[in-house]
């Protein structure tokens, strides 16, 4: 055994996990003076302010096997009793304050562009040039700011943060390099003080020692841009839930959030009954019968692309007996009153979390219907009587998938699994509140 010291070794540190994981496992034990990432062999180095901390940590974690993301990690005191300047530094990463950073982002579901991060540093101060690499740590880049200033304060408003809801979290440390050489302005690299460079994408790399990235991040085509912080609901995270492009008929570039959805059936619609429809699409911030049309509704989705989407894949669908007409409407979003339903903090919206995920299962209407978040010991039974109501059920199978019990449902006809999803999402079954989504599968 290595004798104690206030220094501890961290093993099996994936590139999911963060600093910030890291802290939070250790931080219960006492102040911690020094966090070291050693990305290239999946380490990490910890100092604590003395050692009786260290100490504590791993008698506590000799009970307890510690784990972060889902990932076993194993801890030992270091051989070192105090990590020197040379460790600070590895990597080109380091705890003395410069104007260029080195990012790394882990846990990439989206495309990430210098376009993107961009967007995610430029309120922070004057981005002068980006570079982009792919190394062993992950997809990483260098982002020089003009001033020092502007590096610090982005460091500390953006540190741990994720780009996109839920992944492509970055991990930001100082660069000890001292200007960035950038040969050509493209996807993967960009002189925002030269715009006249070539856009050559062969030949060397555009930063001398660093690997070249090519253009396996680079989303062309789409439309795609940047919106927002922290969660850039946008073209690319779509374009990228979408196997890499938009859907035929989906621009990409509407910034129009409010739908006006009209023929409805005033007497068996609701707002709630509409959340569900148009929940499939995005998030909903709030919903508005009008009362004057009592067959009008309009429906503010939270970003342009989400209302696109339900424009898209609604328009024409049968609900009630009636053919909806669905259509962005004029006003751009839905004043706050006594006669609108607000729904911005629900935790039933399905874009808070897993974005890519619930993107992915974007269509029209169809026959079948998938229940997520079942009851573990619910039978296929329970599912037929809670749903038999609404119409003709075909089929239906049960299954489980990650531990967790879902239902595929079969109905006669696309009119009556839309009626199903309006009218039993977000009801309780054996006691548990149930996800209904439309299927693509055929058959069952």
């Amino acid at each position: 055994m290595t004798e104690p010291s206030k220094v501890i070794h961290v093993r099996n540190v994936g590139h999911e996990i963060s600093e910030n994981d890291l802290l939070q496992l250790f931080q219960p034990f006492g102040v911690i003076t020094k966090l070291v990432m050693l990305r290239a062999k999946n380490q990490a180095l910890i100092q604590m302010q003395d050692t009786p901390a260290a100490v504590s940590a791993l008698q506590f974690y000799g009970n307890v096997q510690p784990a972060i993301r889902g990932r076993n990690v194993y801890v030992q005191f270091s051989s070192h009793q105090e990590l020197t300047t040379m460790y600070q530094n590895a990597q080109g990463r380091g705890d003395e304050p410069n104007r260029i950073l080195l990012v790394t982002i882990h846990h990439m579901l989206y495309p990430i562009t210098v376009e993107v991060l961009h967007q995610v540093f430029f309120p922070h101060g004057f981005v002068e040039k980006i570079v982009t690499f792919q190394k062993s740590a992950g997809f990483q880049a260098l982002i020089q700011y003009q001033s020092r200033q502007s590096a610090v304060a982005a460091r500390t408003a953006l540190q741990g943060r994720n780009i996109y809801d839920g992944c492509c979290q970055l991990d930001i440390q100082f660069s000890n390099l001292d200007e960035l050489q950038v040969n050509y302005n493209n996807e993967r690299s960009r002189d925002f003080t030269n715009p006249n460079l070539p856009s050559e994408q062969k030949g060397r790399s555009p930063q001398p020692g660093y690997g070249d990235a090519g253009g396996v991040y680079g989303l062309q085509g789409t439309g795609a841009r940047a919106v927002g912080f922290p969660q850039m609901a946008n073209a690319a995270a779509i374009a990228a839930a979408f196997g890499g492009g938009l859907p035929p008929g989906i621009s990409g570039t509407n910034d129009r959030c409010t739908v006006l959805v009209s023929n409805l059936n005033p007497d068996k619609i609701d707002e709630d009954k509409l959340f569900n429809l148009f929940s499939i699409y995005g998030n909903i911030v709030r919903i508005k019968l009008l009362r004057n049309k009592p067959d009008h509704a309009l429906v503010q989705m939270g970003d342009g692309f989400q209302s696109e989407l339900a424009v898209h894949f609604l328009k024409g669908a049968i609900l009630f007996g009636k053919r909806l007409e669905v259509n962005f409407s004029k006003h751009p979003n839905i004043t706050q009153g006594a006669d609108t339903h607000e729904y911005m903090n629900s935790n039933l919206n399905r874009f808070n979390r897993n974005a890519a995920k619930n993107y992915r299962y974007c269509c029209s209407p169809t026959k079948m219907i998938h229940l997520s978040s079942l009851p573990q010991e619910v039978t296929e039974e329970e599912i037929v009587n809670h749903l038999e109501e609404i119409g003709t059920i075909v089929n239906t199978k049960l299954f489980e998938m990650n531990g967790k019990k879902q239902a595929l449902v079969l109905f006669e006809t696309e009119e009556q699994a839309t009626e199903a999803l309006v009218c039993k999402h977000a009801t309780s079954l054996g006691g548990s509140i149930i996800r209904i989504s439309f299927s693509q599968l055929q058959g069952i």
